[in-house]
């Protein structure tokens, strides 16, 4: 089981709740993260890239207002951390992004982290963001497109020893060169998605997959209904003869037994700032992402992709039934991520390596 930790580099996490932590969008804070996460053995850390207006998603807490570039913190952690693969989000399509300019930053970071840096590449559901670049959003299926010719272009540049002259539909480029070349081919390339245009697009490039319960938020239903949803983008993966692994977001609220989980639980929800709630799912609601759709706004108070409120012992059960489900990692968000990753190390990780998934 792959085992990852989603850092909170945005104001306020994945919940939309005024109950009292230490979750904090400072680079200090999820460089603290970073390395514990390391010391216990996690695999990977990701950063998540969003574009927010004045207030962020609305409420009283101004529901991730601020929020630190993926690229830049996660390249900065390479100077600090000796192990974890270091994955940004990159919104591909956005303003100035060229593929040159893809092939070498990756690249620079690739080397800065000696090989351990990965992009998760996104096309942008939102209507609002491009707006930002003085750009309209381009229809759904036409953004992958357009993200297949610009990642194919982008990988002839980390493998070609010669200059590459290329005329697409998108973009062009005569006599282009990168190097230093990745050093070990190219980057690990990461994609989310849920749609059959996206999980084409990943199917062709990604080497691991962000996928969402096709059933919100429930872990029962979501356990009941990612076999089939997995299975599917690992055979298109399949016939173009590549095996791509899938990972998904839980959201871990843990105490030593259940009603104290129940009680943390209830705690956050007293607490929801219900305006940042509904605004954050209406960001999904006005865009044209199919992942989220039966994700609804009581959900957002906690966010994340499945949430998983238990004690230590039924949380891994969960987790293992997920990877049973055919999801190869965890991508684990938690309220307070400062403690709640440390009860996690300490309670819920060893019964994993107990049941041999780690």
């Amino acid at each position: 089981m792959i085992l990852g930790l989603f850092l909170p580099t945005q104001s306020g996490g994945w919940s939309a709740s005024a109950a009292p932590r230490s979750t904090s969008w400072e680079f200090d804070y999820n460089a603290a993260l970073a390395l514990r996460a390391e010391e216990l053995g996690f695999d990977l850390v990701f950063g998540l890239s969003e574009w927010v207006r004045a207030g962020g998603y609305g409420g009283k807490i101004r529901f991730r207002e601020d929020s630190i570039d993926p690229f830049m913190a996660v390249t900065a952690l390479a100077a600090l951390t000796k192990r974890l693969l270091l994955l940004s989000t990159i919104h591909i399509l956005y303003g100035p992004w060229h593929p040159m300019h893809l092939a070498r930053f990756a690249a620079t970071a690739d080397h800065i982290s000696k090989g351990r840096f990965g992009i998760n590449v996104v096309t942008g559901f939102s209507p609002t963001e491009p707006l930002m670049f003085g750009m309209r959003r381009q229809e759904h299926d036409l953004r992958y497109e357009m993200a297949d010719e610009f990642m194919s272009i982008a990988k002839q540049l980390w493998q070609s020893e010669h200059n590459f002259t290329y005329e697409g539909q998108f973009w062009r480029l005569e006599d282009a060169f990168v190097r230093p070349k990745p050093r070990y081919g190219r980057p690990i390339l990461a994609s989310a998605t849920g749609s059959p245009a996206g999980f084409s697009y990943a199917a062709r490039h990604s080497d691991l997959v962000f996928i969402t319960s096709p059933a919100g938020a429930n872990v029962q239903r979501a356990i009941e209904a990612l076999p089939a949803h997995t299975a599917k983008l690992k055979a298109e993966s399949q016939s173009f003869g590549r095996n791509i692994r899938t990972i998904i977001n839980p959201m871990i609220v843990c105490r030593p037994t259940e009603v104290e989980a129940r009680a943390y639980y209830d705690e956050i929800v007293r607490l929801a700032d219900m305006e940042a709630a509904v605004g954050y799912a209406n960001h999904f609601k006005s865009g044209d992402t199919k992942a989220w759709t039966n994700h609804v706004p009581r959900e957002r108070i906690l966010g994340g992709n499945v949430h998983l409120i238990g004690s230590p012992e039924q949380v891994a059960d969960w987790l293992i039934a997920l990877n049973k489900a055919g999801c190869d990692g965890m991508q684990i968000s938690f309220y307070d991520f400062r403690d709640d990753l440390e009860f996690f190390g300490k309670s819920v990780l060893p019964l994993l390596h107990q049941a041999g998934v780690r």
